[in-house]
Formats: C-alpha cells, sequence, structure tokens
C-alpha cells in the first residue's frame, strides 16, 4: 500500500494543534532567560520575541501557499522535490531522517524524564529508562491509528495552554515588579540583539512539521495554509504576552538568573503549589511536542521509502494493512531515536543539524517564486498576501540565522554541511540499482 492508502483522518482542529503543539515544547519555559541577557533590556527582549515571530510568519505565510500547491505527505521534502529535483529532497530528507527528527523526539524525551525528577528523585540510567517508555508508549498510540495520535496533539496542547495562560492572566493582574516603562538594562553579560533573536526563533521551531501530514487532511489545500497561519499567530501573541506577565511578576536579572523562571513566577503568584502546577503544565508541554515530531517525523521516511530514495525502501513505505497508519516509519523513526537516547548524543547532533536545516528553509521559501512561474503546477486556493514583500522578509530573516550560525559556530555548520553531503553516495547508488 502507498502513502496515499492513508486515511484522511487529521481533522482541522488537530492540524492547529499540531503547530502550535511542536512550537510550544520547552524552549518558551527554558529560553526566556537568556533571550532577555541577549538583548540586555526589558524592551529590547520582547521586541527579539516578536520579530522572531515576525519571521517565523512571513515563512509560514510563503510556504503557506506552497503547501496549497502541492498538498501531498512529506511536507519541506515533497517541496524542494518538485521545485529543486530529486537531489536537493534528498539530501533534506536524509538529514531529517537519519538525524533530525530522531534526535529532537530523543531529547524531549529526555526532556521529560528530567522534568519527571521534579516529583520523584531518578538516576541517569533510570531516566533514560523513562524517555524509552514514553516514547515508545507515543509512537504505539500512533501506529495503533493516526486519530491517536492527532486527538493526543490536541488534548495536550489544550492542557500545555493552561499555565501559560494561567500565568499571563493573573501576572498581568496582580504583578508589581516592572511598569512596563522597559527602562534599565541587565548587569548579565550580553551577546546582543542577533543572539536574543536566535532564541526566539529556536523556541519558534517545528511549526513546518505540519506540512508532513498534508496528504492525511481531508482538505489540504484550503486547510492547511490556514492550520499554518492560525497556528503561528496564535504562538506568537502567547510567547510575546507571556514575557510581558513574567516582567511584571520578576525583575528581568531575576528572569536571567533563573533555569526555570516560569516556575519562579508561579510560585511568587500562587505559592509553593504554583510551581508543581507549572511542572505538571511543561511535562504535558514537552509530551505534547514529542507527539508532533513522531506523527510528522514519520511522514518523510514513508515519502522517501515510497520513491525508492532510502535504504529498505520497500520496509519504509509500507503502510499497515489494518491500521493505515505508516507503523514502519514510526518504528524507524523511534529506534534511531532509542539510540540516542541510550548514547546521549542527540544535542549535539542536532546542533549540528540546524544550520544545514536552515539552508533548506531558505530555500523553500525562496521556492516561492520558482512556483509561481511554472506552468505543470496547478494554481493554489491560497495566495501569500503582499507579494514579493512577505517572502522577501521571510528569506532575509532566514539568510540572517545562516550568516549568524556560521559566524558564531563555523565548525558545527561545517559539520552539518558534511553530513548531508553523506547521504550522496545511499542517493547515487539506490538510483543506480533503481
Amino acid at each position: 500500500m502507498s502513502q496515499q492508502n492513508l486515511k484522511k483522518s487529521i481533522t482541522f482542529s488537530q492540524a492547529i494543534s499540531i503547530v502550535v503543539g511542536v512550537i510550544i515544547g520547552s524552549g518558551i519555559f527554558l529560553k526566556t532567560g537568556s533571550v532577555f541577557q541577549n538583548a540586555g533590556s526589558p524592551y529590547l527582549g520582547v521586541i527579539a520575541w516578536f520579530v522572531g515571530g515576525i519571521i517565523t510568519l512571513t515563512s509560514a505565510l510563503t510556504i503557506a501557499e506552497i503547501s496549497s500547491a502541492i498538498p501531498e505527505t512529506g511536507g519541506i521534502y515533497t517541496y524542494l522535490k518538485v521545485l529543486y529535483g530529486d537531489v536537493w529532497a534528498f539530501l533534506l530528507g536524509w538529514v531529517q531522517t537519519i538525524i533530525a527528527y530522531p534526535a529532537s523526539a530523543a531529547a524531549l524525551a529526555i526532556a521529560f524524564s528530567t522534568f519527571t525528577t521534579f516529583f520523584v528523585p531518578l538516576t541517569d540510567i533510570q531516566q533514560k529508562l523513562l524517555a524509552i517508555f514514553i516514547l515508545i508508549f507515543v509512537v504505539i498510540m500512533n501506529v495503533i491509528a493516526t486519530k491517536f495520535g492527532g486527538m493526543i496533539q490536541l488534548i495536550s496542547t489544550i492542557g500545555k495552554l493552561i499555565p501559560l495562560v494561567v500565568i499571563i492572566v493573573f501576572g498581568l493582574i496582580k504583578g508589581t515588579a516592572n511598569d512596563f516603562s522597559f527602562i534599565g538594562t541587565t548587569t548579565a553579560p550580553s551577546l546582543g540583539f542577533g543572539a536574543a533573536l536566535l532564541g526566539t526563533l529556536w523556541a519558534y521551531d517545528g511549526w513546518a512539521g505540519v506540512t508532513t501530514i498534508a496528504g492525511e487532511l481531508k482538505n489540504p489545500s484550503k486547510e492547511l495554509p490556514r492550520a499554518i497561519i492560525l497556528g503561528v499567530s496564535s504562538v506568537i501573541g502567547i510567547y510575546v504576552i507571556f514575557n510581558l506577565a513574567l516582567l511584571k511578576v520578576l525583575p528581568m536579572d531575576e528572569i536571567i538568573q533563573s533555569s526555570k523562571p516560569a516556575s519562579d513566577a508561579a510560585t511568587i503568584l500562587f505559592g509553593q503549589g504554583g510551581a508543581t502546577f507549572v511542572t505538571i503544565g511543561i511535562l504535558v508541554s514537552v509530551f505534547g511536542a514529542l507527539n508532533g515530531y513522531i506523527l510528522t517525523g514519520a511522514r518523510v521516511p514513508l515519502a522517501m521509502g515510497e520513491r525508492g530514495q532510502l535504504p529498505f525502501s520497500n520496509f519504509l513505505k509500507q503502510i499497515h494493512p489494518k491500521l493505515n497508519t505508516p507503523a514502519n516509519s514510526l518504528i524507524t523513526i523511534s529506534f534511531l531515536a532509542v539510540l540516542y537516547i541510550l548514547s546521549g548524543s542527540f544535542n549535539t547532533l542536532t546542533d549540528l543539524t540546524i544550520f544545514i536545516l536552515w539552508i533548506f528553509f531558505v530555500m523553500t521559501v525562496c521556492g516561492i517564486f520558482i512556483l509561481r512561474r511554472r506552468k505543470n503546477i496547478p494554481n493554489a486556493g491560497y495566495k501569500v498576501p503582499l507579494f514579493p514583500i512577505v517572502p522577501l522578509i521571510g528569506i532575509l530573516g532566514g539568510s540572517y540565522i545562516l550568516y549568524s550560525t556560521l559566524i558564531s559556530s563555523p565548525v558545527n555548520s561545517l559539520i552539518g554541511i558534511g553530513i548531508a553531503l553523506l547521504g550522496l553516495p545511499f542517493y547515487f547508488y539506490l538510483k543506480t540499482k533503481k
């Protein structure tokens, strides 16, 4: 059975929850301090969260048109194949399948077990075993039925928003630490606005994963662009207002010095029970992001297997005959994630792939100009507004990320390119064999 036999079981609300749920993982809870530290002032810190959101939104608005014109399973991998050819698509799919998705899933599973230690003390080995258990549980739910993965995503997204909304409402009402004048600077060493912006973009990452399940939406040409736009816009609003609320509860230097500013804010607002409440919210948040990465990540090797572009393609492209889910691809992603959990190398691997992934991301945004010139692609049901201004903002923002990453981490950037190029021998071998 091919990927075209996947059930159209993802609803519009579940698609939005995938966008929101994958973006809002642990970043908003852990990155706030470093963003304000690098920005150097409350004013610039909030501006960094807003500008990072605008860069993300302009890219989302642009890729939404591409997804409307090419509503197929595989997401950006499929878009690159149509717009640039097999080699570029393969290189992205190779990096996503071998490292990006499984390593991100491994990191989230470990984050879940780490936050669990707030309630139960665990050794390093016990944390890894718990991470593997949570990972396998999520995979099993997605193997049994895609609708279970979608339901988990919807419920966990609602759950993770509760502590954020509570802190926003009560922080803005009861907070007295700042008066919103945003006057003052931090005493901590600052790396500048660029570094602050990079921190926010990491927290906004993951929204494009919803494009990989386009083939399982009932009306992808209309529903996918709407899910992307509404999801990303919602997250921008949540992030900006959440940081304003934090500044009302905690002085900026305390936010910078804290490893868990959201828990500290909840403790001030609600007492010691507040930290417990927020920690539960973080666990739900991380669990939802893990489910989102597993759900969307498995669709890339599925699409590549369908085209014979990976070793064991015949295995990867199979859809379970009774459950109608990409069981083999889910198992493959989870197997690699378990290896990364056991090795403890997932953070290093994700760091190495950041640069190369952003190259493909900028290429995809640039692809809107190719799309509009191509005669063999149907007209999209959705058009990006203010063309070409919106795509150009996304391209400039993405290019800035590439430049900053290359300057700050030249070795990791080059190693990331090397990892991608290691896939070329497999590509040419499989192409010759086919």
